[in-house]
């Protein structure tokens, strides 16, 4: 056997190897293409080097997703269903009102903290006026338990009397994203221009209790103190 054909009886071996476990080969490929997009946009960010940095092939990722864009979408939408799935695991009709939504604005603030390629992505996808993301398969429906969550602990909340009556799940989950994005995305501006590091462990306590107290202070009713 020539050494041509030791090498791609080698690499179809290594192939079918890897294709043993295609939800983890699919999960490896999303991993290192979601680093790759956040870095580099649709546009910069290259096939090449993200099947060189899954030890895949081009074709490989072309089978999974399609192609690059196909790919790019599944990257976005994997980014917004692991915030939902997160959400999912917060038991909060078992917390009293304000407390349900303290730990979900506190959730949302962790969570996009350790996830600034998320918050990239989401930037990169507004740049491009969320051309692919309304080209994602299912996305909408990922997205309803976290308004249908909120619109629980807002009817309790209103039934009891602690939170006004003019307000939408919407408008809460609105202000608990524009405070947490507005934290990892303009951390550096705000650094040039005011000094004071948004992400800094010196600073966070209070950033994360800031934004429960602001949520809280706007479901107040409108006269109570």
């Amino acid at each position: 056997m020539t050494r041509s054909e030791t090498t791609g009886a080698t690499s179809e071996k290594e192939t079918v190897k890897r294709t043993r476990n295609p939800e983890k080969t699919r999960e490896n490929i999303l991993r290192v293409a979601m680093t790759e997009f956040a870095d580099k946009g649709l546009t910069g960010a290259r096939i090449d080097e993200i099947a060189a940095k899954t030890a895949t092939t081009k074709r490989m990722l072309y089978y999974y997703f399609g192609d690059k864009e196909g790919l790019y979408r599944a990257v976005l939408q994997r980014a917004y269903e692991e915030i939902r799935y997160e959400e999912s695991q917060l038991d909060v009709d078992h917390l009293e009102p304000t407390e349900a939504i303290r730990a979900l604005a506190e959730l949302t603030f962790d969570h996009h903290e350790a996830h600034p390629d998320f918050i990239r992505l989401v930037a990169i996808e507004n740049t491009n006026r969320g051309a692919n993301l309304v080209r994602a398969e299912g996305l909408p429906e990922t997205q309803a338990p976290a308004i249908r969550t909120l619109e629980r602990i807002l009817q309790r909340g209103q039934e009891a009397g602690l939170f006004r009556t003019d307000t939408t799940a919407l408008d809460i989950h609105m202000l608990i994203s524009s405070y947490c994005v507005f934290r990892v995305a303009n951390r550096y501006t705000f650094k040039a221009l005011f000094d004071w590091d948004l992400t800094g462990a010196e600073n966070r306590p209070h950033l994360r209790a800031m934004i429960g107290d602001v949520v809280l202070a706007y479901l107040q009713q409108p006269g109570k103190v």
